[in-house]
Protein backbone atom coordinates (compact mmCIF):
# COMPACT_ATOMS: atom_id res chain seq x y z
CA UNK A 1 0.00 0.00 0.00
CA UNK A 2 1.69 3.55 -0.92
CA UNK A 3 1.22 6.46 0.70
CA UNK A 4 1.43 10.11 -0.47
CA UNK A 5 4.01 12.32 1.17
CA UNK A 6 0.54 14.43 2.44
CA UNK A 7 -0.97 10.87 3.98
CA UNK A 8 2.27 10.40 5.36
CA UNK A 9 3.09 14.16 6.71
CA UNK A 10 -0.62 14.10 8.18
CA UNK A 11 -0.32 9.98 9.95
CA UNK A 12 3.04 11.38 11.51
CA UNK A 13 1.36 14.43 13.04
CA UNK A 14 -1.53 12.16 14.50
CA UNK A 15 1.00 9.58 15.50
CA UNK A 16 2.80 12.65 17.55
CA UNK A 17 -0.26 14.10 19.00
CA UNK A 18 -1.89 10.31 19.81
CA UNK A 19 2.00 10.06 21.59
CA UNK A 20 1.92 13.14 23.27
CA UNK A 21 -1.74 12.48 24.83
CA UNK A 22 -0.47 9.14 26.19
CA UNK A 23 2.33 11.01 27.86
CA UNK A 24 -0.23 13.58 29.34
CA UNK A 25 -2.14 10.73 30.16
CA UNK A 26 0.68 9.03 32.08
CA UNK A 27 1.54 11.84 34.22
CA UNK A 28 -1.97 13.16 34.96
CA UNK A 29 -2.59 8.89 36.37
CA UNK A 30 1.10 9.97 38.44
CA UNK A 31 0.14 13.14 39.57
CA UNK A 32 -3.17 11.67 40.51
CA UNK A 33 -1.86 8.85 42.54
CA UNK A 34 0.66 11.24 44.05
CA UNK A 35 -2.08 13.70 45.34
CA UNK A 36 -4.42 10.68 46.60
CA UNK A 37 -1.43 9.51 48.86
CA UNK A 38 -0.64 13.26 49.75
CA UNK A 39 -4.27 13.19 51.03
CA UNK A 40 -4.50 9.85 52.77
CA UNK A 41 -0.95 10.88 54.92
CA UNK A 42 -2.59 14.24 55.87
CA UNK A 43 -5.56 13.10 56.74
CA UNK A 44 -3.04 10.33 59.17
CA UNK A 45 -1.09 13.64 60.76
CA UNK A 46 -3.90 15.90 61.21
CA UNK A 47 -5.96 12.61 63.22
CA UNK A 48 -2.42 12.23 64.81
CA UNK A 49 -2.25 16.23 65.59
CA UNK A 50 -5.65 16.26 67.03
CA UNK A 51 -5.38 13.42 69.28
CA UNK A 52 -2.57 14.78 70.97
CA UNK A 53 -4.41 18.91 71.51
CA UNK A 54 -5.80 19.22 74.71
CA UNK A 55 -8.90 19.05 75.26
CA UNK A 56 -9.66 22.07 76.51
CA UNK A 57 -8.26 24.07 72.95
CA UNK A 58 -11.16 24.86 70.43
CA UNK A 59 -11.36 22.16 67.91
CA UNK A 60 -9.92 23.48 64.21
CA UNK A 61 -12.64 22.71 61.50
CA UNK A 62 -11.28 21.69 58.03
CA UNK A 63 -10.29 24.27 55.79
CA UNK A 64 -12.83 24.79 52.48
CA UNK A 65 -11.68 23.26 49.11
CA UNK A 66 -9.56 26.41 48.01
CA UNK A 67 -8.50 27.73 51.20
CA UNK A 68 -4.66 26.98 50.80
CA UNK A 69 -2.66 27.55 47.62
CA UNK A 70 -2.76 24.59 45.10
CA UNK A 71 -0.12 22.09 44.77
CA UNK A 72 1.92 22.14 41.72
CA UNK A 73 3.60 19.67 40.34
CA UNK A 74 7.10 20.83 41.08
CA UNK A 75 8.14 16.76 41.64
CA UNK A 76 8.11 16.96 37.48
CA UNK A 77 11.04 19.30 37.61
CA UNK A 78 13.38 16.85 39.60
CA UNK A 79 12.02 14.04 36.99
CA UNK A 80 14.46 12.76 33.97
CA UNK A 81 12.55 14.71 31.68
CA UNK A 82 12.12 17.22 33.57
CA UNK A 83 16.18 17.54 33.63
CA UNK A 84 16.07 17.38 30.05
CA UNK A 85 13.65 20.26 28.80
CA UNK A 86 15.07 22.27 31.97
CA UNK A 87 18.88 21.62 32.29
CA UNK A 88 20.82 23.39 35.40
CA UNK A 89 21.71 25.83 32.31
CA UNK A 90 18.61 27.10 31.96
CA UNK A 91 17.94 26.75 35.88
CA UNK A 92 20.86 29.28 36.19
CA UNK A 93 19.25 31.44 33.34
CA UNK A 94 16.27 31.58 35.04
CA UNK A 95 18.03 33.06 38.49
CA UNK A 96 19.33 35.49 36.50
CA UNK A 97 16.53 36.55 35.33
CA UNK A 98 14.97 37.55 38.74
CA UNK A 99 12.73 34.52 39.13
CA UNK A 100 14.31 32.35 41.27
CA UNK A 101 11.70 29.84 42.10
CA UNK A 102 10.54 26.68 41.61
CA UNK A 103 6.97 28.10 40.18
CA UNK A 104 9.23 29.93 37.60
CA UNK A 105 11.30 26.52 36.39
CA UNK A 106 7.82 25.30 35.94
CA UNK A 107 6.43 27.45 33.82
CA UNK A 108 9.01 27.84 31.75
CA UNK A 109 8.75 23.87 31.70
CA UNK A 110 5.22 24.11 30.39
CA UNK A 111 5.56 26.93 28.34
CA UNK A 112 8.27 25.38 26.46
CA UNK A 113 6.70 21.69 26.20
CA UNK A 114 3.22 24.01 24.58
CA UNK A 115 5.42 26.06 22.21
CA UNK A 116 7.04 22.80 20.53
CA UNK A 117 3.64 21.39 20.37
CA UNK A 118 0.94 24.32 19.37
CA UNK A 119 3.66 26.14 17.25
CA UNK A 120 4.08 22.82 14.04
CA UNK A 121 0.34 22.65 14.46
CA UNK A 122 -0.58 25.81 13.87
CA UNK A 123 2.24 26.15 10.81
CA UNK A 124 0.61 22.86 8.93
CA UNK A 125 -2.56 24.45 9.40
CA UNK A 126 -1.26 28.00 7.64
CA UNK A 127 0.96 26.26 5.35
CA UNK A 128 -0.23 23.13 3.81
CA UNK A 129 -1.89 24.58 0.50
CA UNK A 130 1.08 26.84 0.48
CA UNK A 131 3.99 24.74 0.41
CA UNK A 132 5.34 21.40 -1.50
CA UNK A 133 4.90 18.21 1.19
CA UNK A 134 9.02 18.21 1.14
CA UNK A 135 9.06 21.73 2.25
CA UNK A 136 6.58 21.82 4.75
CA UNK A 137 8.15 18.61 6.87
CA UNK A 138 11.45 21.14 7.13
CA UNK A 139 9.27 23.87 8.20
CA UNK A 140 7.82 21.41 10.70
CA UNK A 141 11.23 20.44 12.19
CA UNK A 142 11.75 24.56 11.71
CA UNK A 143 8.81 25.30 13.75
CA UNK A 144 9.70 22.82 16.49
CA UNK A 145 12.80 23.84 16.80
CA UNK A 146 12.14 27.86 17.08
CA UNK A 147 9.03 26.60 19.65
CA UNK A 148 11.44 24.92 21.81
CA UNK A 149 14.20 27.70 22.19
CA UNK A 150 12.10 30.79 22.00
CA UNK A 151 11.49 30.49 25.81
CA UNK A 152 15.01 30.27 26.57
CA UNK A 153 16.07 33.28 24.05
CA UNK A 154 13.49 35.48 26.08
CA UNK A 155 15.13 34.67 29.00
CA UNK A 156 18.43 34.96 27.30
CA UNK A 157 17.42 38.89 26.40
CA UNK A 158 16.30 39.40 29.84
CA UNK A 159 19.35 38.23 31.48
CA UNK A 160 21.39 40.28 29.08
CA UNK A 161 19.18 43.28 30.46
CA UNK A 162 19.60 42.64 33.87
CA UNK A 163 23.43 42.08 33.55
CA UNK A 164 23.41 45.93 31.74
CA UNK A 165 21.93 47.30 34.64
CA UNK A 166 23.74 45.85 36.84
CA UNK A 167 26.68 47.14 35.46
CA UNK A 168 24.88 50.69 35.54
CA UNK A 169 23.87 50.68 38.69
CA UNK A 170 26.92 49.89 40.27
CA UNK A 171 28.49 53.52 40.82
CA UNK A 172 25.58 54.40 42.53
CA UNK A 173 25.21 51.53 44.33
CA UNK A 174 29.37 52.30 45.48
CA UNK A 175 28.47 56.06 46.47
CA UNK A 176 25.44 54.91 48.37
CA UNK A 177 27.42 52.11 50.89
CA UNK A 178 30.30 54.98 50.67
CA UNK A 179 27.41 57.75 52.15
CA UNK A 180 25.97 55.27 54.77
CA UNK A 181 29.19 54.44 55.94
CA UNK A 182 30.66 57.56 56.35
CA UNK A 183 26.75 58.53 58.43
CA UNK A 184 28.50 56.16 61.21
CA UNK A 185 26.08 53.08 60.54
CA UNK A 186 27.20 49.06 60.26
CA UNK A 187 27.97 47.03 56.99
CA UNK A 188 24.99 45.51 58.05
CA UNK A 189 23.17 48.48 58.60
CA UNK A 190 23.59 50.15 55.59
CA UNK A 191 23.53 47.23 53.67
CA UNK A 192 19.98 46.27 54.70
CA UNK A 193 19.14 49.95 54.43
CA UNK A 194 19.71 49.77 50.89
CA UNK A 195 18.02 47.21 50.26
CA UNK A 196 14.88 47.96 52.11
CA UNK A 197 15.10 52.19 51.09
CA UNK A 198 17.01 52.68 48.17
CA UNK A 199 15.23 49.46 45.69
CA UNK A 200 13.31 51.90 43.31
CA UNK A 201 16.97 53.44 42.29
CA UNK A 202 18.39 50.07 42.90
CA UNK A 203 15.71 47.87 40.88
CA UNK A 204 18.20 44.71 40.17
CA UNK A 205 21.01 45.33 42.52
CA UNK A 206 18.21 45.88 45.63
CA UNK A 207 16.24 43.11 44.62
CA UNK A 208 19.59 40.87 44.79
CA UNK A 209 21.05 42.57 48.26
CA UNK A 210 16.97 41.85 49.77
CA UNK A 211 17.72 38.08 48.70
CA UNK A 212 21.42 38.09 50.48
CA UNK A 213 19.93 39.79 53.48
CA UNK A 214 17.11 37.35 53.86
CA UNK A 215 19.85 34.32 53.71
CA UNK A 216 22.20 36.47 56.87
CA UNK A 217 19.57 36.76 58.79
CA UNK A 218 18.35 32.50 58.49
CA UNK A 219 21.87 32.16 60.03
CA UNK A 220 24.52 32.35 56.79
CA UNK A 221 27.37 33.85 57.01
CA UNK A 222 27.72 37.32 54.94
CA UNK A 223 30.40 35.31 52.15
CA UNK A 224 27.57 32.51 51.78
CA UNK A 225 24.72 35.25 51.68
CA UNK A 226 26.85 37.17 49.19
CA UNK A 227 27.92 34.33 46.79
CA UNK A 228 24.84 34.73 44.60
CA UNK A 229 25.62 38.20 43.85
CA UNK A 230 28.85 37.76 43.13
CA UNK A 231 28.48 34.87 41.10
CA UNK A 232 25.68 34.84 39.23
CA UNK A 233 25.81 37.82 36.37
CA UNK A 234 29.23 37.26 35.41
CA UNK A 235 30.30 41.11 36.18
CA UNK A 236 33.92 41.01 37.47
CA UNK A 237 33.67 44.59 39.40
CA UNK A 238 30.34 43.77 41.64
CA UNK A 239 32.64 40.23 42.21
CA UNK A 240 35.49 42.23 43.42
CA UNK A 241 33.14 44.46 45.67
CA UNK A 242 31.84 41.82 47.04
CA UNK A 243 34.84 40.64 47.71
CA UNK A 244 36.13 43.86 49.48
CA UNK A 245 33.35 43.94 51.36
CA UNK A 246 33.51 39.98 52.55
CA UNK A 247 37.35 41.24 53.97
CA UNK A 248 35.79 44.39 55.82
CA UNK A 249 33.17 42.09 57.46
CA UNK A 250 36.02 39.10 58.02
CA UNK A 251 38.36 41.51 59.51
CA UNK A 252 37.20 44.51 60.52
CA UNK A 253 38.43 48.46 59.84
CA UNK A 254 37.18 51.42 57.64
CA UNK A 255 35.53 51.13 54.52
CA UNK A 256 35.18 54.53 52.83
CA UNK A 257 39.00 54.19 51.43
CA UNK A 258 38.60 51.47 50.21
CA UNK A 259 35.48 52.30 48.32
CA UNK A 260 36.67 55.42 47.20
CA UNK A 261 39.56 53.90 45.55
CA UNK A 262 37.38 51.19 43.94
CA UNK A 263 34.84 53.86 42.95
CA UNK A 264 37.99 55.75 40.94
CA UNK A 265 39.13 52.51 39.53
CA UNK A 266 35.46 51.96 38.16
CA UNK A 267 34.73 55.23 36.79
CA UNK A 268 38.29 55.30 35.12
CA UNK A 269 37.71 51.78 33.53
CA UNK A 270 34.05 53.16 32.54
CA UNK A 271 35.31 56.38 31.36
CA UNK A 272 38.06 54.14 29.14
CA UNK A 273 35.21 51.96 27.84
CA UNK A 274 32.87 54.99 27.20
CA UNK A 275 36.25 56.29 24.76
CA UNK A 276 36.11 52.89 22.71
CA UNK A 277 33.01 52.80 22.10
CA UNK A 278 32.47 56.14 20.44
CA UNK A 279 35.85 55.55 18.50
CA UNK A 280 33.81 52.42 17.42
CA UNK A 281 30.63 54.84 16.68
CA UNK A 282 32.61 57.31 14.43
CA UNK A 283 34.39 54.47 12.37
CA UNK A 284 30.47 53.28 11.85
CA UNK A 285 29.40 56.56 11.16
CA UNK A 286 31.97 57.08 8.71
CA UNK A 287 30.47 53.99 6.47
CA UNK A 288 27.07 55.28 7.17
CA UNK A 289 28.13 58.82 5.29
CA UNK A 290 29.87 57.21 2.22
CA UNK A 291 26.65 55.14 2.07
CA UNK A 292 24.30 58.34 2.22
CA UNK A 293 25.90 61.72 2.47
CA UNK A 294 28.42 60.55 -0.81
CA UNK A 295 25.88 60.06 -3.78
CA UNK A 296 23.75 62.98 -2.47
CA UNK A 297 26.74 65.15 -2.51
CA UNK A 298 27.06 63.85 -6.27
CA UNK A 299 23.81 64.31 -7.58
CA UNK A 300 23.44 67.84 -5.59
CA UNK A 301 27.21 68.93 -7.47
CA UNK A 302 26.94 66.95 -10.50
CA UNK A 303 23.63 67.01 -11.17
CA UNK A 304 23.98 70.11 -13.35
CA UNK A 305 26.04 69.26 -15.26
CA UNK A 306 25.14 66.02 -16.25
CA UNK A 307 21.47 67.68 -17.10
CA UNK A 308 23.54 69.95 -19.51
CA UNK A 309 24.93 67.12 -20.89
CA UNK A 310 22.20 65.04 -21.75
CA UNK A 311 20.15 68.17 -23.26
CA UNK A 312 23.03 68.74 -25.19
CA UNK A 313 23.14 65.14 -26.84
CA UNK A 314 19.41 65.54 -26.95
CA UNK A 315 19.78 68.40 -29.28
CA UNK A 316 22.87 66.44 -31.04
CA UNK A 317 20.54 63.88 -32.16
CA UNK A 318 18.09 66.18 -33.58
Amino acid sequence: MNFTPNQLTTISLVLLALGLMIAAGVLIAAELRRARSGQVIGRALRRDTTAQIDLTSPIETESEPGAHDIELPFHWLDSRIGRALVADEDRRLIDRCGFASKRAQLIFLVTRLVLAFLLPVLTYIVCRGLMPERTIFVVLIAAFVVGFMVPKWVLSRIAADRRERIARELPLFIDLLKLLQGVGLSLDQSLQIMADDFSHVLRVLGYELAIANRQYSQGRTREHSLHRLATLHGNEDLRGLVSLLVQVDRHGGAVQEPLRIFGDRLRERRRSEMKERIGKITVKMTVVMVATLLPALVIVTGGPGFIAIFRSLGVVAK
